[in-house]
């Protein structure tokens, strides 16, 4: 892991001075408000000096922090891991090490080993992905997570779509390696076709909780669905109409 964890939450004191980017020739206007956004970003500043690899950490640390998912000696699968600041913070959490690796990480994208993380650089999506993370697992798993989003195209009903098919790849793995009592947290994109998704979850956990942690965006469109208490593979399923819902904390309803 690299860097120096300071988990205070306390910044560097005093005012931060927004940056503004130069225009520069070849750069377009979206990329160069990207950049000015990521500059001026606490969270990407804050990863910087505690050592995480991305600011997606802090939402799985405001997550967790509240509905305490992941402990010691947990057994942890993270779907769509690059570049490992979820994969780090479950080792911190759950006590992960080389010599005792309890988080397993996949992704197509190319990320940089971390100690104690089995780290597959492939496509959740292909045939034999499934049956490498369950032999990596050596074991039922505790928690499941995903932070899986399709490549956006620009158009927010597909981008939707293709992200909830993710998500529905991810519960059908977690609903198969998941011991009981384990946890289920996914990223999904509001559009209303996330309701299939939310009543299989409602059927097999005990709760389930939409999720708009501090870190993510205020502007963006992504959300967390968080199921909690898994109910073991022989669960009898709830008709849809009683499946429906869950507890929000984003202010959104299906």
């Amino acid at each position: 892991m690299t860097g120096t964890k300071n988990n205070s939450g306390r910044g560097s004191g005093g005012r931060e001075l927004t940056v503004r980017v130069k225009t520069s020739r070849g750069r377009t206007a979206s990329s160069q408000r990207w950049l000015e956004r990521q500059l001026n970003d606490p969270y990407v500043a804050r990863s910087k000096r505690e050592g995480y690899r991305s600011r997606a950490a802090y939402k799985l640390i405001e997550i967790d922090d509240k509905h305490h998912i992941l402990a010691p000696g947990m057994r942890v699968v993270d779907l769509g891991a690059a570049p490992g600041g979820w994969s780090q913070v479950a080792i911190e959490r759950v006590g992960s090490t080389d010599e005792d690796k309890r988080v397993v990480a996949i992704d197509y994208l190319e990320m940089d080993e971390l100690p104690g993380v089995i780290l597959f650089q492939k496509d959740f999506l292909d045939e034999d992905a499934p049956a490498l993370l369950e032999q990596a697992l050596g074991g039922l798993a505790d928690v499941v997570m995903s932070d899986m989003a399709a490549p956006t195209t620009g158009h927010q009903k597909t981008d939707h779509l293709r992200t909830i098919y993710l998500c529905e790849v991810a519960v059908d793995f977690a609903l198969n390696v998941l011991k009981p009592g384990g946890h289920f947290l996914t990223k999904v994109f509001r559009g209303g076709a996330e309701n299939t998704v939310l009543t299989q979850l409602k059927q097999n956990f005990a709760s389930v909780y939409h999720i708009k942690p501090p870190a993510s965006r205020a502007g963006s469109v992504e959300l967390f669905l968080l199921a909690k208490g898994f109910k073991g593979r022989k669960a009898a399923p709830e008709t849809a109409a009683a499946a429906e819902g869950g507890e929000d904390e984003s202010g959104w309803r299906p």
